[in-house]
Formats: structure tokens, C-alpha cells, sequence
């Protein structure tokens, strides 16, 4: 628990951090209707050329070029994802580094990685494409061993995308990096991950809240409740986003530095490094 609890402390630390640059909020968003757009630019024409009939029928075979299209649709959409987690630690670092980002400088440093952030992308999705498939044929045992071996993964890509950003690594090199940073501290890998999904679970409680309260008024009321639900849901995921990206780059910072990053200097960051 106090692992959880140090993390949700620098959870706090890192808004205050992106507090400074709110305008970097706008890069998840971003993210997000670039993925729309793709999505939409590979499956438009997809359902346009087939008989979409037969995807709701269990007997009729499937399409070749749906499975095809949803493989692209996960690589692309790991793309974008990448990308953009590289725009928000691009901005996060130029601020701990006592810079004062921009949107437009962010995406700058983004683009200049993009040899080292694509091949990355394509890597981890296609990782994540596989362990899914592995997970859909295995029974119970073998499902858990998959989940195993993906929190794994999870943890030792932890500070891949800062060390591409930062660095200028490759991908192959920055999974080595992060790997080593992190092989004596995968408790507070994990930590972090449970302490910022505990945020994200905390900030959902007043979306349970409104729709018990509103669908107790009627429909119209719940379908009120639904849209307000939805906005808060994504306001969340943004913020949860930024402040991963901030936490992600400060602890590389100070893996490979030694040095507290500007803004840190009264958290526990430092617990997360410490000697074992």
C-alpha cells in the first residue's frame, strides 16, 4: 500500500506539473481524432465492398479482408497511440528540463523521433496482437500464464517511448534501456500502474453516482446522465494520459540523470530508484 499510496502522491506532483502546460491536454484529444479518422479510412471502404449480412450471420464465413483490415486497424492505431504518447513526454520533458512547451513543439520533437517511435509502435502492437490471440486459444491456466506474461511486457516497455524521445534510441535500444532501469524496481512498476488505475477508478465514482440518480428520474433524465457520463469519462482518460506521460518522463529522468527533475523535488520520486 505505501507504494500505491507514493505513486497517487506523484500523480499529484505530475498535474502540478501539467498544470504549467494545460495546452499539452490538447494532445491526447488529438490523438484520439486522428484514430477516428483512421479507423474510419480503413473500414469505410471495407464495409462498403463486402456484404456486412454475413458478419452478423455465425454461420457465413467471414470475409478475408475483415481480419486483414482489423491486423492494419491495430497497427495503425498503435501509430497514432505512440505517437502522441510521444508528443505528451516530448512536452513533459521540455518542461522538467526547465523549457516552456507548446502543442506545436511537442508534436515538433514527435515527428523527429517518428524512425525510432513507428518501428516501436509496430513492435508492441504486433506483441499485443499476438498475446491476444494466444489468450483467446488458451483455457484458464493458459490465459493466466498469457495475462504473465504480458504484465511482463508491460513492465519492462515501461520507459521505451521516453528513451526514444529523450535519447534518440531505437526501438530494440530502448527496450534494453527501460529493461535495465527497471529490472530492480518492477514493484513500483506495478505500483504505478495500480495507483494511476485507482485514480481512474476514484474519478469514475460520480459517473456511477449521476446515472443511479438520474435513471431514478426517468429517461430522458438517464439519457442526460449517459451524454454528461461520457464527456466526463473522456475528460478523465485525457488527464489520466498527460499525467502518465509526466510520471513516465520523470522517472526516466531521473533513472538515467541521477537528478530530480524540476518539480519532483519534494515528491518520493526518489523511492522509486532507491537502492534495494
Amino acid at each position: 500500500m505505501g507504494r500505491i499510496s507514493n505513486t497517487i502522491g506523484l500523480a499529484k506532483v505530475s498535474w502540478g506539473v501539467l498544470r504549467k502546460d494545460r495546452e499539452l491536454l490538447v494532445l491526447p484529444v488529438l490523438s484520439f481524432l486522428v484514430s477516428i479518422v483512421v479507423l474510419a479510412v480503413l473500414w469505410v471502404p471495407t464495409l462498403i465492398s463486402i456484404d456486412t449480412s454475413v458478419l452478423a450471420d455465425e454461420t457465413s464465413q467471414v470475409p478475408s479482408i475483415v481480419p486483414v483490415v482489423g491486423v492494419l486497424s491495430a497497427l495503425a492505431l498503435g501509430v497514432v497511440s505512440v505517437f502522441f504518447t510521444g508528443a505528451l513526454v516530448a512536452g513533459a520533458h521540455e518542461r522538467l528540463t526547465g523549457g516552456d512547451p507548446t502543442v506545436g513543439s511537442a508534436l515538433g520533437r514527435a515527428m523527429s523521433r517518428l524512425p525510432g517511435l513507428v518501428p516501436w509502435a509496430l513492435l508492441t502492437a504486433t506483441v499485443g496482437l499476438v498475446l491476444q490471440a494466444l489468450r483467446e486459444r488458451a483455457g484458464g491456466l493458459g490465459r493466466f500464464v498469457v495475462g504473465m506474461i504480458g504484465m511482463a511486457w508491460d513492465v519492462a516497455t515501461f520507459l521505451v517511448i521516453p528513451a526514444i524521445v529523450i535519447d534518440d534510441h531505437g526501438p530494440v535500444s530502448g527496450l534494453k534501456a527501460s529493461a535495465a532501469h527497471l529490472k530492480r524496481t518492477w514493484g513500483e512498476n506495478i505500483a504505478a500502474r495500480v495507483g494511476f488505475g485507482f485514480l481512474g477508478l476514484f474519478a469514475m465514482l460520480p459517473v456511477v453516482a449521476l446515472l443511479f440518480i438520474m435513471g431514478a428520474l426517468g429517461s430522458a433524465a438517464f439519457a442526460v446522465g449517459i451524454a454528461i457520463s461520457v464527456v466526463w469519462v473522456a475528460a478523465v482518460m485525457v488527464v489520466l494520459s498527460a499525467l502518465g506521460a509526466v510520471f513516465q518522463t520523470a522517472l526516466y529522468l531521473y533513472a538515467t540523470t541521477g537528478t530530480v527533475p524540476s518539480g519532483f523535488e519534494q515528491s518520493s520520486l526518489t523511492e522509486s530508484f532507491g537502492a534495494r
